[in-house]
């Protein structure tokens, strides 16, 4: 069964590859193909976004993979860990019009303590739960750091923040800080991408209906999931990528 899988598994992404030899070319640890075909779709060329926000950048795979896609959008793209920034600027060097900031975003402006996981993608303002350091043992590890923090808001007043927008939101069960801290800015968008857990993977996070409600109430319209990601145990989703649109879209 195991073998199988695997064979299915490498037949996808041979499939995907022949398909669009781009990604080849493309193929690194940092790209994402699951995202890149998502967004490849016909709908992301009739939006013709301008702008993208990518909040909680690590070390710039969201950037990197969609760049092709909107090669003349401008990416805004926030990381509060020095390493993973210093990462994704070399990940992204020589990429045009692209813009990155060694900053987290929130709901306050100023430093707050931020637990770096021994996986960094995991890392966040919350404490981690259990559910989660079962799930991925490999993330449970995590050691306090000082971040700067600050307000998309207060940020976006001095960027050039053309429309139509697109906000990606990777955050680590902190989006509703994100959110509130932003109001002004997402509200904007034309569409977001933003991670939604199922259940509580850090403490005191908002759950998908929370996100739903506060993003339904804005104006956005739920389209579904670009991907999800399951227990490896049991396979029942935990979280996904959601993907909302502005309502008033024909």
């Amino acid at each position: 069964m195991m073998l199988r899988r695997r064979l299915a598994y490498y037949l996808r992404v041979a499939a995907r590859y022949l398909e669009d030899p781009a990604q080849l070319r493309m193929r690194r640890p940092y790209f994402i193909p699951p995202m890149y075909s998502a967004l490849s779709q016909p709908w992301l060329k009739a939006f013709g976004f301008a702008t993208v926000l990518d909040i909680g950048a690590n070390v710039g795979d969201f950037a990197f993979t969609i760049r092709p896609l909107l090669p003349t959008a401008h990416i805004y793209s926030f990381e509060p860990l020095p390493d993973c920034f210093q990462q994704m600027l070399v990940h992204l060097h020589g990429v045009s019009r692209f813009t990155a900031f060694n900053v987290a975003l929130g709901d306050q402006s100023g430093e707050l303590e931020f637990q770096r996981s021994s996986h960094s993608p995991s890392s966040s303002f919350l404490t981690m739960a259990e559910t989660h350091k079962v799930a991925f043992p490999a993330s449970a590890g995590s050691q306090a750091v000082k971040v700067r923090i600050e307000r998309l808001d207060n940020l976006g007043t001095q960027l050039k923040l053309d429309d139509p927008i697109l906000v990606k939101i990777d955050v680590q069960g902190y989006e509703g800080h994100v959110l509130r801290g932003g109001q002004r800015t997402i509200q904007r968008a034309a569409a977001i991408i933003v991670e939604t857990s199922f259940e509580p993977l850090y403490k005191n996070q908002p759950l998908f209906p929370d996100v739903y409600s506060i993003l339904t109430e804005w104006g956005f319209t739920y389209l579904g999931p670009l991907d999800q990601f399951c227990d490896p145990h049991d396979h029942r989703p935990l979280q996904q990528d959601s993907l909302f649109v502005k309502r008033s879209r024909n």
